[in-house]
């Protein structure tokens, strides 16, 4: 199902969730963290320090830092590929997932209170224009 909204609301969307996210008790994530992390639990897996590189067109040496950082949160956990011993795979964690529903949700809010601003113009007008009849 497409969302539907204008680049402006998207945007107000995603500060009111920041916003939420830096002031909630709990760890900040810089934007290529959150940007790993989004991609390993909302894509399809299994994920790989080389394929995430690779997905996000950053070095294999940002995605360990940014994968080091998301160990230390427990939101994602490495793993060698039992496959190929020279491969490390990117597991999610209980933690990672909680986070996530958390993010849902918060964005959720955001979006609704966006909607609800955007529909107040429309229905101040035609709050006006009742009024107006009612006094002709």
């Amino acid at each position: 199902m497409p969302v539907q909204g204008t680049p402006d609301q998207f945007v107000g969307i995603l500060r009111d969730t920041v916003v939420a996210l830096v002031r909630r008790d709990g760890p900040d994530l810089s934007a290529r963290q959150l940007g790993v992390f989004l991609t390993v639990y909302l894509g399809e897996g299994p994920h790989t320090v080389r394929g995430l590189a690779a997905s996000l067109n950053v070095s294999k040496p940002a995605i360990t830092r940014a994968l080091d950082r998301l160990g230390e949160l427990d939101f994602a956990r490495r793993k060698t590929d039992p496959q190929d011993r020279r491969s490390v795979l990117v597991q999610r964690t209980v933690k990672g997932a909680a986070l996530l529903r958390e993010m849902r949700s918060i964005m959720g809010e955001a979006a609704a209170a966006a909607e609800d601003v955007d529909q107040r113009p429309a229905a101040q007008a035609a709050n006006t224009q009742t009024a107006t009849k009612r006094a002709s």
